[in-house]
């Protein structure tokens, strides 16, 4: 009796368990999963928070233009027709393009200036660092010539590209926006030439690059004495003030 009980429980086993290798192929595919996960977990964060936080900023500048076209006795506007127009554009070109002006700037000048000590620096008294090209590195550098030569600088031409790109929108934005308020109080619309001109435009591009350098600044100078422990930006805390990693 006992001998057909275990032969029904092997049975039931084999149907409702699945064969050895499809667990081992599912656990693989889960651990791989994971894996990915993991060695992208910070762009996938980023990119999370920058869409809520960018999210958000439609809804209350919304609100916000909405409410004071109220208060003037003028007609509200929809969120699709707000995310395009120039009040919203405008916001948003003009922060971007001083964050790309920053990184760009930083990511060229740092190629030959130094700031000893910091974690944001190139140490000034050691050689340059030097790896040959592998059989896996990026296929610019194994091809060589003027290929590998634009490779080298391919980080700080896109984020200048960016700049531009983002600059462009402030400007046209910008530009949209102004000649919306000089019609509005009865004046001939600024074209976008007019605009990039005018002190308007130029206060805006240099309240947000003066800000955007500090910060910069800010990391350059504090890596030197302060340390935050795990993170690349930072360097070991057991690391002399004016020594590097």
């Amino acid at each position: 009796m006992n001998h057909v009980l275990r032969s029904e429980a092997m049975k039931t086993d084999l149907h409702t368990s699945p064969p050895t290798t499809e667990r081992k192929t599912r656990r693989a595919t889960e651990s791989t999963l994971k894996r990915k996960l993991r060695n992208s977990s910070l762009s996938i964060v980023l990119t999370a928070l920058f869409l809520i936080f960018l999210v958000a900023q439609s809804f209350t500048g919304l609100y916000a233009y909405n409410a004071e076209q109220r208060d003037h006795g003028k007609e509200t506007t929809t969120y699709w027709r707000y995310v395009t127009s120039g009040h919203f554009l405008e916001a948003v070109g003009e922060n971007w393009e001083s964050e790309f002006l920053q990184m760009a700037a930083f990511a060229f000048l740092t190629m030959f200036l130094y700031q000893k000590g910091s974690a944001e620096s190139n140490d000034p008294d050691a050689d340059e660092p030097h790896r040959p090209p592998q059989p896996d590195s990026p296929w610019p550098v194994r091809v060589g010539g003027w290929v590998e030569k634009l490779y080298n600088h391919s980080l700080s031409i896109a984020l200048f590209a960016l700049f531009v790109l983002s600059f462009l929108i402030h400007l046209f934005g910008g530009a949209a926006e102004y000649r919306q308020e000089q019609l509005e109080h009865g004046q001939r619309g600024a074209t976008v030439a007019e605009y990039l001109s005018s002190s308007r435009f130029w206060f805006e591009s240099f309240q947000n690059w003066q800000s955007e350098f500090l910060a910069i600044l800010a990391m350059v100078v504090l890596t030197i004495w302060l340390r935050q422990k795990g993170s690349p930006e930072s360097k070991e805390p057991a690391t002399p003030n004016w020594e590097h990693d």
